[in-house]
């Protein structure tokens, strides 16, 4: 039993005598005298990089492809007058920069200066009266009531000519506001 644990001791001090022998950074050694050895050498020129080409989306001003388009009926369609159209002289307003799609009416508001309709869009709630302008297609405040703000706008009839085209934006419920002043 003792010659066992003599044997087993003894391969241990062998094993520990063999690990022993150097620092263990020979390999490394070699590897730096290697590269201080070498010619040295260019670096290289940094990449070039094509410059970033911005992107300009110009489809904004398009109906949104989301939307249910109008149906067309040849036979019964309306054809639009010469008489009608927008006026190009005319200063636009600030709410006709934006679809009249995003606009709710949200209350109203009379006063001794006359009914304006309260409209929600655009970033804000907005006081229009009849006659005033909003959304992309000349639309012009006809009549308000308690419950709906009428526009008309103009469009192209794509022969050339102009359409009127009523438009409501109903009120939307549960935002009741009125105010006499």
């Amino acid at each position: 039993m003792m010659s066992l644990r003599c044997v087993g001791l003894l391969a241990g001090l062998v094993v520990l005598a063999g690990c022993s022998g150097g620092d263990g950074f020979d390999d490394l050694d070699a590897y730096m005298n290697e590269v201080r050895l070498r010619p040295p050498g260019k670096i290289e020129p940094m990449p070039v990089f094509k410059p970033y080409e911005t992107f300009t989306y110009s489809a904004a001003n398009l109906r949104s492809p989301f939307s249910r388009q109008v149906p067309v009926d040849q036979a019964g369609r309306q054809q639009g007058s010469r008489n009608v159209r927008p006026d190009p002289n005319r200063v636009k307003q600030y709410l006709e920069g934006f679809n009249i799609e995003q606009f709710e009416m949200v209350g109203t508001i009379a006063n001794a200066g006359g009914s304006y309709a309260l409209l929600r869009g655009a970033g804000g709630v907005h006081r229009l009266k009849v006659g005033d302008y909003l959304g992309r297609n000349d639309g012009r405040i006809v009549a308000i009531s308690a419950t709906q703000v009428d526009v008309v706008e103009i469009v192209p009839d794509g022969e050339g000519a102009w359409l009127e085209r009523p438009r409501t934006i109903p009120l939307k419920e549960h935002s009741l506001v009125e105010s006499q002043q």
